[in-house]
Formats: C-alpha cells, structure tokens, sequence
C-alpha cells in the first residue's frame, strides 16, 4: 500500500509551473505573424545585439561588486570567486528548477571564502530587497518622463509596490537591529520540537538575523544601494541596445518601464524565465510604445537569449574548470537547504 501511495503521487509543483509555462508562451505567441517575426530577426543589426551581450557581462560584474560590500561586515570576499560564483549560480537558476541557483551562490561562496552560510545566504535577501527598491525608482523615474504613456492602472501599480517595498525594509531594518521580538517567536514555535530540533532552529534564526546586520550599517547599505543604480541602469541599457537593433522606437528612459514590466515577468517561476519574460516585454513594447506585435516578439525572443545565453555559457565554463555538473549542483542545492539549519547550529 506503501509503495502505490508513493508512485500515485502527482508532482503538483512541477505540474503548476509547466501549465504556468504554457499558458505565458501562449499568450506571448499568440497574434504573431512568423514570416513577420523572422523577417524583423533576420534585418536586426547584429552590432548593436553584440553590444548588448557585453552590456549583459558587465551587469554580472557589477552584481558580484555590489554582493562584495553586502558580505564585508560578515567577512572579506574576493570580487574574483563572487563574480565566478554568480555567474554559477544565475546559469543553474536558468536550467534548474526551483531556483535553486539563489541558495547555491551563497553556499559555494561561503565555502570558498570560508564565510557562515546561512549570513552568506541572508545578503542574498538585502540584495533582492535592494534589487526591488531600485526598479521602482527608475520605473517611477520612467514614470515621471513619460507619463503620458503610462495608464492610471500602471501608476496606481507603482505606488502600492513601492508602499510594499518601504514597508518590507523597514521590517527588516527593526528585524537586524532588535532581533529580540525574532527570537521570542522563535522560542513559543520551537516549543513543539524535539530539543535538538528546536536548538538547530533557534541557531539558525540567530545567525540569520546576524547576517542582516548589514542594514545596521549605513554605510555599507549606502554604497550597496548607489552600486544597484548603475547595475540596473546598465541591465536598461541592454534593453535599449537590443531594442534599437530591431529599430523599434524606445527612448531610453523608456527602457526603464520596460525594466518595470520584464521584473514582473521573471517573477513568474517558470524555466529561465521562459513565457513571462517574452510576454512581458512585448506587452511593454506593444502598449506603451506602439512597437508592431510581430516585430516586438522578435525582439522578446532575441533580448531573452542576449539576458541568458552568454551568462549560461560563461557559467558552464566556470563549472567545468570546477568539476561541477548541473546533476551535482542540484545534488548540492538540496544539501545546502537541509545543511544550513544544521551548519547555523555547529557554529
């Protein structure tokens, strides 16, 4: 009876994201004229994608740069092994599931660098929150410029998002400088485990919440946050540069709203991205700025390869001089979600 539960279990995780998938590629393909769309690829400039590439390669750099200054008050880490392990961690958040890539790049750097993990893992979470701090305020600078172009719906968007993410940094601020409240909710959830259960658990918060300690610093938070302007000024750029290959009319201030739409499009967890980056991205360009559907789809396709593939290329290089294989990050992956708790715990 065992044995049949266990074969008749239906993975409804992955069930959901290849749904999830097919429908964001069915509406993204949908009203497309292929002959059109390979006609607009085939007449793009090819200077201007080669371009966007290098732009892509930069933005990792300047990821890896950023990532040093929110590890420095946990420990010193060279830009030469965060650069290398962002770029790992990004290729296996591209062709693993799970995103298993955001737990892997803290976990490889921290054994590298000998860094705590679970603090290593916890800059991950500042730099998200920076990453979406970032993209509102440009989204809104788009705003701003172009309003015209922009409807009531899209404002009143930006304002409830940016309302969200003050209000998310404000709790984590309270959360890294009075950890106390944390650690009583810790203590009465604890409560119901087994006693080494619980130690593991409470280490675990602990050490998390030292791991925030960088937003106690205000100078460390500031410089990270003026490294996110250029950052994701220069993933803009690649938009632009992309965008002009296809010689579609976006200024570039415009690429910031474009910037706006494609963060809500990788949101969706789909593999790579696939479906919510194209769809979004040809919404963005087809509403706002009157790009032709087919042509605007063409350009989706070639944005998203200029994103992913050289990164992907470049992370794969990486982990054959390692000895890594995408089984054994996967392999790792899981481990290091099940080892931080316990690491927390030793340390």
């Amino acid at each position: 009876m065992p044995a049949s539960s266990s074969s008749a279990r239906v993975p409804w995780h992955a069930v959901f994201i290849a749904a999830l998938t097919i429908g964001l590629v069915w509406l993204f393909v949908r009203n497309i004229n292929p002959r059109e769309a390979w006609d607009a690829t085939r007449h793009a400039h090819l200077a201007w994608i080669a371009l966007a590439c290098i732009v892509t390669m930069q933005t990792y750099a300047l990821r890896a740069a950023r990532w040093q200054i929110l590890l420095a008050p946990i420990g010193r880490a060279r830009f030469g092994p965060a650069f290398r392990t962002t770029i790992i961690g990004f290729t296996a958040s591209f062709l693993l599931p799970a995103r298993i890539g955001e737990v892997l790049r803290p976990y490889l750097l921290a054994r590298h660098e000998r860094l705590n993990a679970a603090s290593a893992f916890a800059t991950i979470i500042v730099e998200r929150i920076l990453d979406m701090i970032t993209v509102l305020l440009i989204f809104g600078l788009g705003i701003v410029v172009l309003g015209a172009a922009v409807s009531t719906e899209i404002r009143s968007a930006g304002v409830v998002a940016g309302l969200a993410a003050a209000a998310a940094v404000v709790v984590l601020v309270v959360l890294a400088g009075h950890p106390e409240p944390m650690a009583r909710l810790t203590a009465r959830l604890t409560r119901v485990l087994p006693a080494r259960a619980a130690s593991i658990v409470t280490s675990f918060v602990r050490t998390f919440v030292e791991g925030l300690r960088v937003l106690r610093s205000p100078a460390h938070l500031i410089l990270a946050f003026a490294w996110s302007i250029p950052l994701w000024l220069s993933l803009a750029l690649g938009i632009w540069l992309t965008t002009r290959a296809f010689d579609l009319t976006l200024p570039f201030i415009g690429s910031f709203l474009v910037v706006g739409y494609l963060a809500v499009g990788v949101a969706a967890p789909t593999p790579g991205g696939a479906g919510g980056f194209h769809y979004m991205y040809k919404l963005a360009m087809t509403q706002l700025f009157g790009a032709p559907e087919s042509a605007a789809a063409a350009a989706a396709i070639v944005l998203h390869a200029v994103s992913f593939v050289p990164i992907t290329i470049l992370g794969l290089f990486f982990m054959w001089q390692d000895g890594l294989t995408l089984r054994g990050l996967q392999r790792m992956g899981a481990e290091a979600r099940s080892a931080e708790a316990p690491a927390a715990a030793r340390e």
